[in-house]
């Protein structure tokens, strides 16, 4: 009986241990982007201090040099990556303000595809700005220097990369002056879109 018993739990933790794995094999989602390859972007946006209302807009943000993988079966992770990118027209209502990237290079992930919009959402990582203006400095990253993120949307149909408002975790660090503007430890959020160049198809089963 003993044997029996024995056998019987360890047929069934087998057959758990197979229904498992499957299911995590099956629930690993892949990815397939055409072409892929070397891209650019270009647009605007802005980042707006929760907690002091302080929003500082920039008019053309670039991304000069960026990559996508290309083919199937890829995984979200890392998808793509930004090695340089420029932000000009920088402002905090009539103050200039001169923004640089740190940190690079930045990551894009995908993490979930609605095919019935051809919508991809996902996450850029590794984000940390630097801003500069007079009596002010301050450095925008996540809740280290290192793991800065922005939560986005990417659009087949359109090529838009679209930053979203919510889902981030950047905050204001390193603040000398700036009047009150921005402070150590407040949140921020950014928002704004760009097309990509050339055009792609992300797409995930």
């Amino acid at each position: 009986m003993r044997k029996s018993l024995t056998a019987l739990l360890c047929g069934s933790s087998a057959i758990a241990l197979t229904l498992t794995l499957g299911a995590t094999a099956a629930s690993a989602a892949t990815w397939t982007v055409t072409p892929g390859g070397a891209i650019t972007a270009s647009g605007s946006g802005q980042v707006k201090d929760t907690s002091t209302g302080t929003i500082a807009k920039c008019t053309s943000i670039k991304v000069t040099k960026a990559t996508l993988k290309h083919g199937s079966g890829l995984a979200g992770k890392g998808i793509g990556t930004i090695t340089a990118s420029t932000f000009t027209g920088c402002t905090i209502a009539t103050i200039s303000v001169t923004v640089t990237t740190e940190n690079l290079p930045w990551k894009l992930n995908a993490t979930s595809y609605n095919s019935s919009t051809g919508v991809t959402t996902g996450t850029l990582t590794g984000v940390e700005l630097l801003a500069t203006a007079p009596g002010c400095s301050a450095t925008l990253e996540g809740t280290t220097a290192t793991n800065g993120k922005i939560k986005v949307t990417y659009t087949n149909s359109t090529g838009v990369l679209k930053l979203l408002a919510t889902g981030g975790n950047l905050t204001d660090e390193n603040v000398s002056g700036c009047f009150g503007l921005v402070n150590n430890g407040d949140p921020e959020d950014a928002s704004g879109s760009l097309t990509v160049t050339p055009g792609q198809t992300i797409t995930s089963p």
